[in-house]
């Protein structure tokens, strides 16, 4: 049996050294990335915190932190304590925990379905949350106060994914191919009942279904981060644990099969996670587009294939992104607000676009 081999690989996982002197660049380059990404999340974070329309000085945001950690440091007066505990940092930690689960969903993806162009959205996550979100706002739900729109968004999110992964199944398992063609037709219909209730809603329901579409993090509170941080957090920490798993899987599916992958359970463990992690952020955030698809690109040109890396790495990247973009929404067009997701399309497809020349370049072609 011959493995399918790529120009300058060998037949062993991504991220596995086929020699001792190769594996020590690797570690390094890998750890230098995670310091690297980590420092540049801390200042993007402090930065976010301190710029906007009350300016409060880098100094002084580091100051109250350590003030309310009980290290030191001091209050603000009342005007900066309440903006900066009441209004940016609850952005500030929103975006962290959106941005590395959307981050971490794209790495995942990618790796489940072996192709650099999928995304948590293609097998229907955030049209699903969008259905919940729009049913909810469209038929004047308020079963559970301000929380209605953000369960109904995250319920039809798990629900879709369920969905599309029982359809796909032939069998006793679902193929990449048929999980993929499911998804999409799961986001035509998706779109349609999207669109069906803008069409019942009013003028002011419709205006608070596109706010959302859009995607924004301006509703950002203590309890909303409160209520996605046990789904990050449980998605967060269980991705990394498949990361040997997904390098297997990058072999082939049949090579992982006589490697010991159970390639079955790993896919729709794997989408599980997805979903949890994806219809959580869409749930609090609105549809956010690229996030998922650039961030896991980016790094692995950076350090190369291996999962074990790219997994954690890429939801340090997207936090990373996310709160930059947000500081960019809300500081660009002062004193309006840009749509996070609008902004993060903008500059998210012409890059993707310059990658996809760049890779197809390099590779003669895609045949």
């Amino acid at each position: 049996m011959s493995l399918l081999k790529h120009p300058g690989t060998a037949t062993a996982p991504p991220g596995a050294a086929t020699a001792e002197g190769g594996a020590h660049p690797r570690r390094r380059r890998t750890a230098l990335l995670t310091a690297g990404l980590t420092a540049a999340l801390l200042c993007t974070a402090l930065l976010s915190a301190g710029v906007g329309a009350y300016d409060i000085p880098l100094g002084d945001v580091l100051g109250s932190v350590l003030h309310h950690l009980g290290l030191g440091g001091a209050e603000l007066d009342r005007v900066g304590e309440s903006v900066l505990w009441d209004v940016r940092l609850p952005r500030v930690a929103l975006a962290l925990l959106v941005g590395a689960s959307l981050g971490c969903a794209g790495a995942l993806m990618q790796g489940v379905f072996g192709n650099p162009l999928a995304e948590p959205g293609v097998i229907g996550i955030s049209m699903g949350s969008a259905v919940g979100a729009v049913a909810s706002i469209a038929l004047g739900m308020s079963f559970l106060g301000n929380w209605t729109i953000t369960v109904c968004a995250f319920v039809a999110g798990l629900v879709t994914v369920l969905l599309v992964y029982a359809l796909s199944r032939s069998g006793g398992r679902a193929e990449v191919v048929t999980l993929i063609l499911t998804g999409i037709a799961m986001n035509a219909f998706a779109g349609a009942l999207v669109g069906l209730g803008v069409f019942l809603a009013d003028n002011a329901q419709v205006t608070q279904i596109t706010f959302w579409q859009l995607g924004s993090l301006a509703q950002a509170t203590w309890p909303k981060v409160l209520a996605v941080l046990p789904c990050a957090l449980l998605g967060l920490a269980a991705a990394p644990l498949y990361g040997r798993k997904l390098d297997l899987l990058a072999l082939g599916e049949r090579p992982a099969r006589h490697l010991g992958v159970d390639v079955e359970r790993l896919r729709l463990t794997l989408v599980l996670v997805v979903a949890l992690l994806t219809a959580a952020a869409v749930a609090v955030s609105g549809v956010i587009t690229f996030v998922g698809l650039l961030v896991p690109h980016v790094l692995r040109m950076a350090a190369g294939p291996g999962h074990r890396f790219l997994v954690p790495g890429s939801a340090l990247g997207g936090a990373l992104v996310l709160v930059a973009a947000d500081l960019a929404a809300r500081t660009a067009a002062q004193p309006a607000e840009l749509p996070l997701g609008v902004l993060t399309a903008l500059l998210g497809s012409p890059f993707f676009f310059v990658l996809l020349r760049r890779t197809r370049r390099r590779q003669g072609g895609w045949a």
